[in-house]
């Protein structure tokens, strides 16, 4: 009854007349002042409170100053009045469709007062509830209009850090859900918030909440605090070092159920990999997959090898023997497995699973134990669960297999890795061993059929990525590819899913002989893959409709890529697939261009240029140019270059990208259809993307230079370039990891002193000093390397020239040595290659 009664007087006229809104703000302005009594105080700041919401910019322009200043004075006194200021100064500075400038303005005056910000951190520490509530809500808002203008008062503010931090402590989950969101919009995009944070504690507090939650099952509370936590660790490297000094490392591991001392030999628990999956969870483990990637995959990752092996272990059984959703399954391929990282794929053993039919996925068949590197082919070339559902080409399928390709491609990085799977392909060397076909070798071998049949397509077609990453900048492994001779007997149609996995309550069938016939000797793989463009262009030009049409497409594109990263640098490949028949392979669909087809005939002539670039004899440096250069001239190698140059406007070339090379297919009800329905294509991958822009321009300088010359790829030898290739990834490397080291050091002396300012425990700091030492003494050790490598790469281009000035010389000789015998009379025997390179020199010389 007190405050109604002070609030009528307060806006009753002196008279009893009625008065305006600003006559009544002002007044209760006036009683903001600290001459006024408490009760008073209070009673006009309630009614403010109320006005605020319809007289917004008269409250904020008369009352503001003062509501500021009881904020400041009496906040701390009075539970209630701090309640009320606050919320009458978060309705002024709260943006809305109609006030958002004015929003702004208020935001702006407020936080020009600084110390006014430092008592909303110092109200944090406040235990009453609508006091620490009010306060969050009015942070929210702030940090929500003028981000780093709050981000800079909190350094300074005495208590910031210890409040935030006891607000995380809060038991209310009110209190700890609103502080969660405070957070998450005070670290971003300050390194520094997030390196004091987390030293005082922040990451323990975060994952006690997720733990109190209920983990991975709990709601939107465990997925904000993830995401904190998230937060804190990307792009900030000294709290991803200390991250995994702590205990936390082997919690992810829990969380995902995942035992954290799980070695190589031991089997991944079964409630591991088999669990009930929501959307909520699926959020929350994305979370925790991506922590875990990022500590994995960072520059300088002090994980010891055991937290390390269980990681990636996870990251492979979660993708390749599990029930995890496929969007998991994608996340956790190629950004958590970087290409640096050396994890033994062929020698974990895996337990896949597969749905039953009919049951919705609530019971599974557990399959024949299998390699991880045979999983994760079998993945790229089948889909999921050994091809269940190969005829379902979604997008998000595709995404799932295309991330297997990218992994691996970065397994085969390694030269003896890459040759020891190409040579698991040859054919046995005792004729009366039965050849066994590995299911890489055998969806490559797949012959077109007609019908068309769609999971075939993308099988082969990803199949030829596959053998693409084996053989490109590998002259070994071209070697070895090139002995291949696949059994005749592989059928042209694949009479069910993938063949790797055979259920465990069944007998693996043993292997039988093919019968084959005796004059019918197995061809090459060029020779194979000559035929199978051919037959793939001739099933195009009987496609019924547009989309059969479009498939074979695809098909040719695979082959082309495959066949262009093959032939690349290997002189003796490109005359065998000349000899094939190759070439008038491609001449044709130059030949028959339309206007809608732009990147086939392209991709035609780069392969085309590519022959006539490698057409000659290892030693050699001219081409042969006896059947290649007159069909170029009859082509018009202006007609070849304007192909090869709208290839890279295509939008299929165009939307490549290291991340993805899965493009939406085109229909009309995409617009209609579901995320996880949608359906999708995959023409090109970035590794070939990457090897056309590399190699575009050498192609077409090589088709417009004259055919007696010198091969545009004339120089250095494939063995030469390399070394010299490996002894530049080396240097590059060291340095890169010199300048994380250098880095790092300065990270360690900028924390070093900062835990002196605050006074923490002598243990870190000896940690952190031994973390020095170490760092110093590998800069040293890697700046050795890196005079050793460079001496290396001089030596190599010191001898390149050598070889140079020695053929010239030797050149030079040979022909003042036949002229010498030829003015004293004696008879010369020459044939006629010789006669036409001293004709050549001759010309040249004149």
């Amino acid at each position: 009854m007190d405050f109604l009664s002070q609030t009528y007087i307060a806006l009753r006229g002196p008279t009893g007349a009625p008065q305006s809104a600003q006559d009544t703000i002002a007044k209760l302005s006036d009683r903001l002042s600290p001459s006024t009594l408490l009760a008073d105080r209070r009673a006009a700041v309630l009614a403010l409170k109320g006005l605020a919401r319809d007289c917004k910019e008269d409250v904020g322009e008369r009352a503001l100053p003062g509501l500021l200043e009881v904020l400041q004075n009496d906040a701390e006194i009075d539970a209630e009045i701090a309640k009320a200021v606050l919320e009458t100064i978060t309705q002024l500075c709260e943006p809305d469709d109609d006030s958002k400038d004015l929003a702004l303005k208020h935001t702006d005056y407020v936080i020009r007062n600084e110390q006014a910000v430092h008592v909303l951190f110092s109200l944090l520490g406040d235990a009453h509830f609508y006091t620490r509530y009010a306060t969050l809500q009015l942070l929210s808002v702030l940090l929500q209009n003028r981000r780093s203008q709050v981000q800079g008062y909190f350094l300074k503010a005495p208590a910031g850090t210890s409040s935030v931090i006891a607000v995380l402590e809060d038991k209310r989950e009110i209190i700890r859900n609103e502080s969660i969101i405070v957070i998450q919009m005070l670290i971003s995009q300050s390194p520094d918030i997030q390196k004091v944070l987390a030293f005082q504690g922040a990451f323990e507090k975060l994952f006690n909440t997720v733990t109190h939650e209920g983990g991975l099952e709990g709601g939107v509370i465990s997925q904000d605090a993830l995401r904190c936590v998230d937060s804190l660790l990307r792009y900030n490297s000294s709290n991803q070092s200390y991250f995994r000094e702590t205990s936390l490392p082997s919690l992810l591991c829990s969380l995902l159920l995942l035992p954290s001392n799980l070695s190589l030999q031991d089997p991944v628990p079964q409630e591991f990999a088999l669990q009930f999956w929501d959307s909520q969870k699926v959020a929350n483990v994305s979370l925790v997959l991506g922590i875990m990637g990022m500590l994995v995959g960072s520059k300088g990752s002090f994980l010891q090898s055991q937290e390390l092996s269980v990681f990636v272990r996870g990251f492979v059984e979660l993708a390749l023997a599990s029930n995890a959703p496929t969007p998991l399954k994608t996340q956790v391929r190629a950004p958590s497995l970087p290409s640096t990282l050396t994890f033994p794929l062929s020698e974990v053993i895996l337990t896949p699973y597969m749905p039953v039919p009919e049951t919705r996925g609530e019971e599974w068949d557990r399959l024949e134990p299998a390699s991880a590197l045979d999983a994760l082919v079998e993945l790229a070339l089948h889909g999921e669960y050994n091809g269940l559902y190969s005829d379902s080409r979604t997008k998000e399928g595709l995404e799932l297999r295309s991330a297997a390709v990218t992994v691996f491609d970065n397994f085969v990085r390694k030269e003896d890795i890459r040759q020891a799977i190409v040579q698991g392909m040859l054919p046995p060397q005792q004729s009366s061993e039965v050849p066994m076909i590995s299911p890489l070798l055998h969806s490559l071998c797949l012959s077109p059929s007609s019908p068309l049949n769609t999971a075939n397509v993308t099988s082969t077609h990803l199949a030829t990525l596959l053998f693409a990453h084996l053989l490109a900048g590998s002259p070994r492994a071209k070697t070895a590819a090139r002995s291949i001779k696949p059994s005749s007997s592989i059928p042209g149609e694949t009479s069910g899913p993938g063949t790797l996995f055979v259920p465990a309550d069944n007998n693996t069938p043993a292997p039988t002989h093919p019968e084959e016939d005796e004059e019918d000797a197995p061809q090459s793989l060029l020779h194979l893959f000559s035929e199978n463009l051919s037959l793939c262009f001739l099933s195009r030009s009987r496609a019924e409709n547009d989309r059969e049409e479009r498939e074979w497409n695809r098909l040719i594109v695979g082959y082309i890529c495959l066949l262009a990263q093959w032939l690349w640098d290997d002189p003796k490949a490109t005359r065998e697939f000349l000899e094939a028949g190759g070439l008038g392979t491609l001449v044709e669909p130059i030949n028959q261009t339309s206007e809608s087809e732009d990147l086939i005939p392209g991709l035609c002539a780069f392969l085309l240029g590519i022959c006539y670039e490698f057409n000659r004899e290892p030693g050699e440096i001219t081409r042969h140019v006896a059947t290649i250069h007159p069909i170029i001239s009859r082509l018009g190698v202006d007609v070849l270059l304007g192909h090869m140059s709208r290839v890279r406007e295509h939008d299929w070339f165009k939307s490549i990208s290291p991340e993805s090379m899965v493009l939406r297919y085109p229909t009309k009800a995409l617009q209609n259809t579901p995320p996880v329905e949608q359906e999708g294509e995959i023409w090109l991958d970035w590794s070939f993307v990457d090897f056309w822009k590399s190699n575009q321009h050498t192609i077409q300088r090589g088709l417009a230079t004259d055919p007696s010359t010198l091969a545009s790829s004339s120089g250095p030898s494939a063995e030469s370039a390399m070394l010299i290739n490996s002894l530049k990834d080396v240097i590059r490397s060291q340095v890169q990891e010199i300048d994380a080291l250098q880095l790092r050091l300065k990270e360690l002396s900028v924390a070093e002193a900062r835990v002196r300012s605050h006074g923490c425990i002598r243990t870190l700091l000896t940690m952190i000093n031994r973390q020095l030492a170490d760092s110093e003494a590998r800069i040293a050790e890697l700046e050795a390397e890196l005079q050793t490598s460079d001496g290396k790469k001089k030596e190599v281009e010191n001898q390149q020239e050598d070889l140079l000035v020695l053929l010239d010389d030797m050149s030079t000789k040979r022909r003042r040595d036949k002229q010498r015998m030829r003015e004293a009379g004696m008879e010369v025997s020459e044939d006629e290659a010789d006669d036409d390179d001293e004709d050549e020199d001759e010309g040249e010389d004149e």
